[in-house]
């Protein structure tokens, strides 16, 4: 089964930026669809950012201008930028791949899309 992990967590203050770095052990990911989400306590898992296999990608409302998903191939890897950081950024950030395919790239921005998670690594953003 394909694991994913994901890195890059912590502490920082409002206004700061932040890298998070996931890999996969098994399909390389640019194999994938991948997708970023994010689950705050008492609250659903949402959609930060998900992108196709062609580079197609959608933003979260709330994220959208100051967050960015990119890939190195090279290094296997798929990151999340983090820019201006908000209080309210604040939850565990998940990794996910799927071998699902959809035309339109709203359908991957749900959980139920994607087939693989990462164990999810902790943001908080303090004022």
């Amino acid at each position: 089964q394909e694991q994913l992990v994901e890195s890059g967590g912590g502490l920082v203050q409002a206004g700061d930026s932040l890298r998070l770095s996931c890999t996969t052990s098994r399909r390389n990911i640019r194999n994938y669809g991948l997708g970023w989400f994010r689950q705050a306590p008492g609250k659903a898992r949402d959609v930060v950012v998900v992108q196709t296999t062609g580079g197609t990608t959608y933003y979260g409302s709330s994220v959208n201008g100051r967050f960015a998903i990119s890939r190195d191939i090279a290094k296997n890897t798929v990151y999340l930028q983090m820019n201006s950081l908000k209080p309210e950024d604040t939850a565990v950030y998940f990794c996910a791949a799927t071998l699902k395919y959809y035309s339109e790239i709203i359908d991957y921005a749900r959980v139920g899309a994607f087939d693989y998670w990462g164990q999810g690594t902790q943001v908080t953003v303090s004022l």
